[in-house]
């Protein structure tokens, strides 16, 4: 009869160690990623810090004109063009949302609720194209839209991925005839310019 009351005795014993163990395994684990989400949290705001010289974003203009091409869908964030991990975090680009993008001949409104708006004048935009990563975010080839654009004499890359990914091609190929266009265009008006100075100066 001694024996069973050991045992049991035992048993319960062994019980309440293995729930103090738990505990004291949970409370680390809470500590641990706590740690961790600080660290990215500084992190974050020290890569902010290193991108302080990028100026403030461009509000849209009142009337941008007619839309070219409308899309709905996700923002993934920005990067240092070419450079697909270097993302960019100053002034909320490194924010993912919901974004609203409205192509004219102004330029490209990026509408973000719950996030920082912002617009890429036309004399900005430099190329588009599909690839499949940006920021940490991959999808499959050609899963997203990449919009090349010029800010503060940087280049940069910025994602999205439209709800209706087959629309995605029209996207590059609008985007980027409005690019040798306008490309062009600055081109005749230096020729022209040029042409002029030296006519004057004869």
């Amino acid at each position: 009869m001694t024996s069973l009351l050991e045992l049991a005795a035992e048993k319960e014993s062994a019980d309440v160690t293995d729930w103090a163990a738990r505990l004291g395994w949970v409370v680390g684990l809470l500590l641990f990623i706590a740690l961790v989400y600080w660290l990215m949290r500084e992190g974050w705001k020290w890569r902010g810090t290193l991108q302080g010289d990028l100026p403030e974003l461009p509000a849209a203009p009142d009337d941008p004109g007619p839309a070219r091409l409308e899309l709905s869908g996700r923002y993934h964030g920005s990067t240092t063009a070419g450079q697909w991990l270097d993302r960019i975090v100053a002034h909320g680009l490194g924010t993912r949302s919901r974004v609203e993008l409205t192509l004219t001949d102004a330029g490209l409104d990026v509408v973000r609720p719950g996030a920082t708006d912002f617009f890429v004048p036309a004399a900005q935009l430099r190329e588009a194209r599909l690839d499949k990563g940006i920021a940490g975010k991959v999808l499959t080839e050609g899963g997203l839209l990449i919009v090349t654009w010029e800010h503060g004499r940087k280049l940069l890359d910025s994602g999205f991925r439209s709800d209706h990914a087959a629309e995605q091609a029209a996207w590059v190929e609008t985007l980027n005839n409005m690019i040798d266009t306008n490309s062009a265009s600055d081109t005749n008006s230096a020729s022209d310019a040029n042409s002029t100075t030296e006519g004057t100066a004869r």
